[in-house]
């Protein structure tokens, strides 16, 4: 699979290798480097490197400056086995070029994320949570989900499993900012290049390589101690380590030849702000024929949208008039497409009467209705939605984290938190390698974090995906068995505190346990 596109032999008897886009060296550019050796001064002719160019040698080079690579440098920069490492960050986008300016004030970005307390814990432990809450952002510590059936409910509250929130909602803006903030109290040596990354590659390693003992970086490209990156405004560097937190189209994980499984599902999301009258302290999502819509509080009387449905109604939503679409949410909030779920409280005779057992029914668990959205608060925007995992994220030098190793539904706003808990187990497994002296850029070292985020990472989307096909088909006897998930999940307590736990980042499962 991997293979060498050129070697040059220039006049002053050096070397170069470039590599293709998609492909890394391997032992076979060690053998074209001296399958032509016959003699010891053919060796020395073909075993010389030379490099030009104004080259930078860095530990860490984190390809993609969004919240998720900008967790791993806040994380690296504030943990004491890491902080000393020198770290470059390649991004073009223009939110690191030029720091945006956040005013209260604002209405909110529709573009946001619902952090779990193990994310939010993760900020408090680098020191990023502190700017977080100079900004606008809610806490949430109930959550009330059901469907368009009128057959089943559930209510979470934070007090179930002894926790104070269940999570909380941020826009993806003030995350990002408070991430630079932070590491810009740091510090931390780290250098932003406003750029692409165009090509990367790795010199094998071959005890025939004769380099300049002076030309240390070099010497270690030479002898595959370091990657050589190559960026679109025509600036090089070396790094130890490359890490792909360059989203799901991530161009690192396709010059690094990993091979990807997933799908498309055919449906698209629709986000926007939009206002109540009055404050909205929960989280609700109800799911629908075409998908589920989720209003998240967002503080100020603000909450989000986030509407899932088929690529041809995500068009029409977009573009209908304010007043009808503001409608369109209300309905889908309420008596739309069903009936409301009926409270099964202690005494009812229902279906589900025996899912119930001892649990004692508060009156402030049965189903209450949305608060009225009374107009929309930003633009609406739409974008397709995917399945997809990387079948390796670490190879040597090379690691994925985030997006660029797994894309998942939003139903449940885990995606984020995924990428966050990728960044942090990686600055976790980087400072262990560093504490007994290990090469950050060993496949071994690396292996640990990928074995440690695959299982985590893949069941969450195994979950999320079974959810996604349970309510993609309108069936009779399904729609009886989902009620009955809703149910025991709402009353079968040891089952309700284990999908909290689940659900706030805690790595158990979510089962009788």
């Amino acid at each position: 699979m991997n293979r060498v596109i050129a070697r040059k032999v220039v006049p002053a008897n050096n070397q170069i290798f470039k590599l293709s886009r998609k492909k890394f060296f391997s032992d076979e550019a060690s053998k074209a480097s001296t399958a032509g050796a016959s003699s010891q001064s053919n060796q020395e002719s073909d075993g010389n490197l030379s490099f030009t160019g104004n080259v930078q040698p860095y530990d860490i080079a984190i390809v993609g400056g969004g919240m998720v690579g900008m967790a791993l440098a806040c994380s690296l920069a504030t943990t004491p086995l890491t902080k000393h490492l020198s770290v470059a960050i390649i991004d073009s986008s223009p939110a690191l070029a030029n720091k945006p300016c956040i005013k209260r004030e604002d209405p909110p970005d529709p573009r946001v994320s619902t952090v779990t307390p193990a994310t939010i814990s993760f900020f408090k432990d680098t020191g990023a949570w502190q700017y977080v809450q100079q900004h606008r952002h809610a806490y949430f510590d109930k959550m009330q989900v059901w469907d368009y059936t009128g057959l089943g409910y559930t209510k979470y509250d934070a007090r179930d499993v002894d926790k104070e929130v269940l999570g909380c909602v941020v826009e993806n803006k003030v995350l990002h900012s408070s991430l630079l903030s932070r590491i810009e109290d740091t510090d931390f040596q780290k250098k932003i290049y406003h750029s692409r990354l165009t090509s990367m590659s790795q010199n094998p390693s071959s005890s025939s390589i004769v380099v300049d003992s002076t030309a240390s970086t070099e010497a270690s490209y030479a002898r595959g101690r370091v990657a050589k990156l190559e960026l679109s405004d025509g600036n090089s560097l070396y790094a130890k380590l490359v890490v792909g937190s360059d989203g799901g189209k991530s161009q690192v994980r396709e010059l690094a030849g990993f091979k990807t499984t997933g799908w498309k599902y055919s449906q698209n999301a629709v986000i926007c702000t939009v206002e109540h009258s009055a404050e909205n302290y929960c989280a609700w999502q109800r799911f629908l024929p075409a998908g589920p819509i989720a209003l998240l509080p967002i503080g100020d009387k603000f909450s989000n949208i986030v509407w899932t449905m088929n690529p041809e109604e995500s068009s029409d939503f977009k573009s209908m008039k304010e007043d009808d679409f503001v409608k369109a949410v209300n309905h889908a909030l309420d008596y739309g497409y069903g009936s409301h779920p009926k409270s099964s409280l202690p005494g009812s005779a229902g279906m589900f009467s025996w899912l119930r057992g001892n649990v004692t029914i508060f009156a402030n668990e049965s189903f209450e209705i949305p608060p009225k959205v009374v107009k929309l608060a930003s633009e609406r925007m739409t974008f397709p939605l995917s399945l997809m995992h990387a079948n390796e994220y670490a190879s040597k030098r090379v690691v994925l984290i985030g997006d660029a190793a797994h894309t998942v539904h939003p139903l449940a706003g885990q995606g984020v938190n995924l990428g966050f808990g990728d960044a942090f187990a990686l600055s976790r497994i980087i400072a262990e390698g560093i504490a007994v002296g290990m090469d950050i850029g060993e496949v071994s070292l690396l292996k640990k974090y990928e074995a440690e985020r695959k299982l985590a990472n893949m069941t969450m989307m195994a979950i999320l995906d079974g959810f996604q096909k349970a309510y993609s088909v309108d069936f009779g006897p399904l729609n009886i068995l989902r009620a009955a998930a809703f149910h025991g999940a709402h009353f079968i307590s040891p089952l309700k505190r284990s999908i909290i736990s689940y659900a706030s980042g805690e790595q158990r499962l979510p089962l009788f346990s």
